[in-house]
């Protein structure tokens, strides 16, 4: 008997559980589009969480799912068609670099490929050294931040963010991950009261134009919305604060990574002469600007004031 002949409530293995909910999830139209990058990802995080499987175990695709079970796995899947809520909001957590972080409706779901340049420790490009001191700029649920201080275990972090609720999230996820000593979190916009210099500045800011959301797929409704929209016609507001910024807070030899997505040509255009780096990722994803204090230092910074308007 195949699964699409069981009867309602009869046992199942994950395989058979899993070809099952990936086709209710295609069916239902479900906009892979925050962490995952298929519908069969998509049930896998649905149903591995729901039974506390390890994604590592290739023997957890012939277990049995017991009737119950099986309920609480199909709940879960009728919720992500019915509501269009994103996966990482149904179970309350997200994975990024390798490690789960706490979520919810406060902050963006972590999907950056910034934790591609942090697994590699941001080589080629940049070399923080063992014991980088390293700035986050609009830090959400602190996914990136705790991410650096443990690729980095030498490292003295400093996570900013101009919103209470998303600190209360990030907080949460420096106790789960034991970096407290390491990651001091605190409220400001952007630079507002940061004190010294960093090796290292890191910024996934909201850059996304006001235009871009009014077609959005339900499930990024879910999400704050002053999380993504950056401001101004491009959306690249903030993104201009950042890069101006950056040079008064950078130690020689320093670099700046920020994350513009699809902005990367109105970035280009507002600041013609910084020679910015684009990274390529094996994992997909693009649009995070490596720069060097050396090249934003100096009247470079004047220019690009100047051209944030064109």
């Amino acid at each position: 008997m195949t699964s699409t002949n069981r009867k309602p409530g009869a046992a199942l293995t994950v395989r058979q559980l899993l070809a099952r909910a990936t086709r209710q999830l295609q069916r239902g139209g479900i906009r892979c589009i925050q962490g995952t990058a298929s519908c069969r990802d998509e049930a896998a995080t649905l149903i591995w969480h729901a039974l506390g499987l390890d994604h590592a175990d290739p023997a957890a695709y012939a277990r049995i799912v017991a009737p119950a079970e099986r309920a609480r796995c199909e709940a879960l899947v009728h919720r992500r068609i019915a509501e269009r809520m994103p996966a990482a909001y149904l179970l309350g957590e997200a994975w990024f670099c390798g490690l789960p972080f706490h979520v919810d409706r406060r902050v963006l779901i972590p999907r950056s490929p910034f934790a591609e340049l942090i697994e590699a420790r941001f080589a080629p490009w940049m070399d923080p050294g063992p014991a980088p001191r390293i700035l986050e700029i609009g830090t959400g649920s602190g996914c990136i931040a705790i991410a650096c201080a443990l690729a980095f275990p030498g490292a003295r972090v400093v996570a900013t963010d101009i919103c209470a609720d998303a600190l209360a999230v990030a907080a949460a996820n420096v106790a789960r991950h034991g970096v407290g000593g390491r990651v001091q979190l605190h409220r400001a916009d952007l630079y507002e009261g940061v004190e010294g210099c960093f090796d290292l500045i890191v910024s996934n800011p909201p850059y996304v134009p006001e235009a871009d959301l009014r077609d959005r797929p339900a499930e990024l409704a879910w999400e704050p919305r002053g999380a993504l929209v950056g401001g101004g016609p491009d959306g690249l507001d903030l993104v201009r604060r950042i890069i101006q910024g950056a040079a008064g807070h950078l130690r020689p030899g320093g670099w700046l990574a920020v994350e513009v997505g699809a902005g990367t040509a109105a970035l280009e255009r507002a600041f013609p002469r910084l020679a910015f780096l684009w990274p390529e990722f094996a994992r997909g994803g693009d649009g995070i600007a490596l720069v060097a204090a050396g090249d934003l230092a100096g009247d470079n910074g004047a220019r690009g004031r100047a051209g944030a308007g064109q």
